[in-house]
């Protein structure tokens, strides 16, 4: 017999007339951290420039990821336009196009470098994912399927809650006929995977920073090592955007592996630093 499951109780905490949410914290410090990591990395390698800019690079990462997130959340998941007005609904993949994009255009006005940004990027967002990841345990979001085995957890005051009837209506999850549509069910804590799997990330990512290939070469292995993790996570979460013809696969793990792909890609890519480049630290290369 397996222990009774955890019941999970959403962090809030009231500033006056105000209620914060353990969500709205993760995000405000897994954006502090991006920032500390991508302006000491690059003021490192000395890139003074590029880190003095990082503070306008990443409000444009936070607008993209704000609208981007709520956009596919839209436009993927709900259909719904009232969920453009909601608290919940940012998704992660959502949020990741629309701060590339974002950054890209404020990296453009600055008339900086892309791919020195880029380079340092995975790192950040690996080390933001890892801290942004406890806001979803915080209210109770972005949990998994049914399951009752050690370490099971109950979100009774979820977003939304895990009981049989909203898990059968969000999440089109197949509940046992007799079972009480207001039974509190038992899911797996894919927020609390995701945390391990982002500081997983963070760590190789971390101890590959001193690489001699060209500028954003990093990032493409950032863009493999989250299309990996990605994949494996969503095996374990409720969905109900799954591709019959694909093997059953969600929309998140088609864009896994497609970002996984181009991952590969910018590494073949950028596997060398060119005759007369540059590489992370301003060292020319020699003329061929």
């Amino acid at each position: 017999m397996f222990p009774s499951p955890i019941v999970h109780h959403p962090f809030i905490f009231d500033v006056g007339p105000l209620s914060l949410t353990g969500f709205g914290l993760a995000v405000l410090l897994a954006f502090l951290i991006a920032q500390v990591v991508s302006e000491r990395e690059l003021a490192r390698r000395g890139r003074d420039v590029e880190a003095a800019a990082v503070s306008d690079v990443l409000f444009g990462a936070l607008v993209g990821t704000l609208i981007g997130g709520k956009v596919y959340y839209y436009a993927v998941v709900t259909h719904n336009p009232r969920d453009l007005l909601s608290r919940s609904g940012f998704v992660f993949w959502g949020g990741f196009i629309g701060s590339v994009l974002l950054c890209t255009l404020v990296i453009r006005y600055k008339k900086l470098v892309f791919a020195r940004f880029a380079d340092v990027a995975g790192i950040a967002i690996a080390a933001g994912y890892a801290v942004g990841r406890t806001g979803c345990w915080a209210v109770g979001d972005d949990y998994g399927k049914p399951y009752t085995g050690p370490l099971a957890v109950a979100f009774p005051q979820g977003s939304p809650p895990s009981t049989a009837a909203e898990m059968q209506h969000a999440f089109n999850v197949q509940i046992p006929v007799g079972t009480d549509p207001a039974a509190v069910l038992s899911v797996y804590p894919t927020q609390l995977l995701e945390v391990v799997l982002g500081m997983v990330m963070f760590g190789i990512l971390w101890k590959l920073r001193d690489h001699d290939h060209a500028e954003g070469w990093l990032f493409g292995v950032w863009c493999v090592l989250a299309g990996i993790e990605r994949f494996i996570v969503e095996f374990f979460r409720a969905k109900d955007d799954r591709f019959s013809f694909l093997g059953g696969l969600s929309t998140a793990q088609v864009i896994a592996i497609a970002i996984a792909l181009i991952g590969v890609v910018i590494m073949f890519a950028r596997s060398r630093v060119g005759p007369g480049g540059t590489g992370i630290r301003g060292v020319q290369a020699a003329n061929a």
